[in-house]
């Protein structure tokens, strides 16, 4: 009955919201504006496009920006940051007492205004999604000059310091005297040219002796060799002058200056960025021609289809919460943030790499995170190359309800690319088909050398991490197998040239625990005629685990899911081959605490070692209990009464709580947790959280803060569409966001009351279900 009346609501609402035009979005409440110059480059402000990020600022009244684009690994695997700029304008406007940098969400670029006495000059600062090129374009209402100098600390090679190689593969052990080496960096047709090119020897190399598979190195993809990325910046009417030095912070650089030809009322710089693995620089050099030449036409179409292309991502969906309300409050800053992050996220839309958890394009001076690290720009912890699959999930799983399917294509080929090497991982080592990833993965697809151990037994089997926190860890690769699987369920995505990967992960585990079990004994399946996830581990915190919890929700999704796609990705043939997997399966195990039934992370374990709850992944991300599902009071429970759960309990970087709290319904619970993950950071920039666990701005803090809030918005369970299973009658919202069966829910709700909602295809408003109390 309560179903059949929300219908008629629905219809009523629906009628009146398209006649009142309800559903227009106001982003500039959220633009970002400073009204100060910055001390420095950790009072930066993101902006970015396509698959290049800058961070800018004005310090003591020069414009200064760093350079970054996804994937410009070096030998050692470090995310090298392409240089960065300085801008001076004489006479100077940004010397006088009237500021303003201002971020324009809805259209992606910033703009910076200034004046002294009787001179003005606005300076528009844009990235080109569908080219990469950098946009400074400078007008003042009188002639000025501008000299802009590019500056790069990597002017020679640089042996790295103790603690400085968290930047790169080698971690907390690198080989003796290792360098960061030089860049290329000459003035070229009045413009400066900048690049770095591999050597033939990388880290790559020492990994692949390191892990015993020297004899299959040729079969092995190796993303760094021959890679070049680098850039040229131009202007018109700019000449290339003269080389400068100095020292910006704790790291000296050399610098490139351009200056304009003479004074002038508009002035255009552009910098033109390209990476490649190229049999030759000259080749690579050939590529960068062809972008500069297109940067250079200076055509203000470019611009027009970059805004088109943000207002159009706003446009599929948001959430706003409390407009026009107190824009202090916390409930405020939550919506405010939670668009931050997500304009972030689209500065990296069509990388050839996945944003990465640690900093993605943003990072700054590390001195700005930790004191004690004196490193250059490039530095950031928890490595460059090296991808934490537990962390990346976090940045792209928000992109399913926000419907950016386009935006999750690179999260889905990093794996692609590196499957067949972890392929061969399994044959070499084990003599069985399957994927064997690891935790901490490189971008070539093999276990970080350090964390595999350079110290280890030479008994000890070649296959696995020789660490107590990574051992028996492959399972996270099930949740992005899990994500595509959703791109399809969610937008008709066709994944076809995902399937081998998915099915591959699968082999995987049906062959190795089987594999196991005949070290142990004659049997491959226990009693039940399961199979036995022995050795295992419930994330990285119940180590040596029997039958993880984590593991067995996975395998008990995606095989679903698996089964159940469309005839065209699959034969019935293999349908059946994992569909009698599936039936191997264990179930999940329970325990009890003070006379309450809670979910175990696994049926046994020897330690813990970490700070995860994966008794509760099974509410997320696997979906077996939650809101409207069965045995929701055991998921309660365990929430409720697991001593650990409750002693884990944080919002701080990757942590779920808030996430978990929306899935089973806790309101309270989950909007404060929302608050705290979503606050305003201590930096200048109110979306750059962290270090927590990891680096600064915390990607994956961001993205577990956007799941949570989605959550408690907007819920499935099966057809059925929940709306608001656990959001606070108190809280005025307007949002869009995406759900199964390419459908979009919008609604708004003001003072505890939904005033409009619009279900598109229209078929779908029978299957809402209103939690809204």
């Amino acid at each position: 009955m309560k179903k059949t009346l929300f219908l008629i609501f629905i219809a009523i609402i629906t009628c009146n919201s398209l006649i009142n035009s309800a559903n227009k979005v106001d982003l500039d409440q959220y633009n970002v504006v400073w009204t100060t110059q910055s001390k420095n480059s950790s009072e930066s402000m993101p902006c970015g496009g396509g698959d290049i990020g800058t961070n800018v600022w004005v310090e003591n009244g020069e414009i200064i920006f760093y350079l970054s684009k996804s994937g410009t690994f070096d030998e050692n695997n470090t995310f090298l940051k392409l240089g960065r700029v300085r801008i001076h304008l004489s006479p100077n406007p940004f010397e006088g007492e009237s500021f303003k940098q201002e971020l324009i969400l809805k259209d992606g670029y910033v703009q910076i205004s200034g004046s002294k006495e009787n001179l003005s000059a606005d300076v528009k600062f844009w990235v080109d999604v569908f080219n990469p090129v950098i946009s400074v374009e400078i007008n003042s209402n009188q002639k000025i000059n501008v000299d802009a100098i590019y500056e790069n600390w990597r002017y020679q090679d640089r042996e790295l310091r103790k603690g400085e190689s968290f930047q790169n593969t080698y971690k907390w052990a690198p080989p003796k005297g290792l360098k960061t080496l030089a860049d290329q960096i000459s003035f070229k047709d009045n413009g400066v040219l900048f690049y770095h090119r591999n050597k033939a020897e990388s880290v790559f190399d020492a990994t692949v002796d390191q892990q015993g598979l020297s004899g299959i190195k040729d079969q092995l993809y190796n993303p760094l060799h021959n890679l070049t990325f680098g850039g040229y910046m131009t202007g018109k009417n700019f000449k290339s002058v003269t080389t400068t030095d100095g020292t910006y912070l704790d790291t000296d650089f050399k610098g490139w200056k351009l200056q304009s030809k003479e004074a002038s009322k508009a002035h255009q710089l552009k910098i033109s960025l390209h990476s490649n693995q190229t049999e030759s620089i000259e080749d690579w050099q050939t590529e960068l021609w062809k972008t500069v030449s297109t940067a250079t036409t200076y055509s203000s179409s470019s611009h027009k289809k970059t805004i088109e292309w943000w207002n159009q991502y706003w446009n599929r969906s948001f959430i706003q919460i409390q407009s026009g309300k107190d824009q202090n409050s916390q409930e405020y800053q939550v919506g405010k943030n939670y668009q931050l992050f997500r304009y972030m996220l689209g500065c990296n839309a069509y990388g050839n790499y996945p944003t990465k958890f640690n900093g993605g394009l943003f990072t700054v001076d590390p001195v700005f995170v930790d004191a004690k690290k004196n490193y250059t720009p490039d530095f950031r912890n928890w490595g460059g190359g090296t991808f934490t699959a537990q962390n990346q999930r976090l940045v792209y799983f928000p992109m399913l309800k926000s419907g950016d399917f386009d935006m999750m294509k690179p999260q889905f080929d990093f794996y692609l690319r590196i499957l067949n090497n972890a392929i061969l991982r399994s044959k070499t080592y084990w003599g069985h088909d399957g994927a064997c990833f690891t935790e901490q993965i490189e971008n070539f697809g093999l276990p970080n050398p350090s964390e595999y151990g350079w110290k280890r037994p030479d008994w000890y089997d070649k296959g696995m991490q020789y660490n107590a926190w990574l051992e028996y860890q492959w399972d996270t690769v099930l949740e992005i197998c899990y994500m595509i699987l959703q791109t399809e369920k969610y937008n008709n995505n066709d994944i076809s040239e995902y399937i081998p990967l998915i099915e591959s992960c699968l082999t995987f585990f049906d062959e190795h625990y089987q594999y196991l079990a005949k070290q142990r004994g004659s049997k491959t399946y226990d009693a039940n005629n399961h199979l036995v996830f022995y050795p295992g581990s419930s994330c990285e915190t119940y180590k040596m685990s029997y039958n993880s919890t984590s593991t067995i929700a996975a395998l008990q999704t995606v095989l679903k899911e698996t089964i159940a796609l469309p005839e065209k990705y699959m034969t019935q043939e293999q349908k059946d081959k994992w569909s009698k997997m599936l039936e191997h399966i264990p179930p999940i195990s329970f325990t009890e605490y003070d006379g309450h039934k809670t979910i175990a992370p696994a049926k046994l374990w020897e330690r813990v070692n970490n700070v995860e709850v994966p008794q509760l992944y099974p509410v997320y991300p696997w979906g077996i209990y939650g809101v409207g599902k069965p045995d929701l009071e055991v998921a309660v429970n365990t929430w409720k009464y697991d001593p650990d759960a409750n002693k884990f309990r944080s919002h701080i970087g990757w942590k779920q709580d808030n996430i978990f709290a929306a899935r089973l319904g806790l309101t309270k619970e989950a909007a404060e947790l929302a608050k705290l993950k979503l606050k305003d950071s201590e930096r200048r920039f109110s979306a750059f959280w962290g270090p927590g666990y990891d680096w600064v701005p915390d990607h994956n803090w961001g993205g577990s803060g956007m799941i949570g809030l989605q959550e408690m918005l907007l819920q499935t369970n099966g057809d059925e569409i929940l709306l608001f299973p656990a959001w606070p009658k108190d809280w005025d919202v307007h949002f869009k966001l995406h759900a199964p069966n390419n459908t979009t829910v919008e609604a708004k709700v003001k003072d505890g009351k939904l005033e409009y909602l619009n279900v598109e295809p229209k078929e779908r408003e029978k299957d809402i279900v209103n939690y809204l109390k």
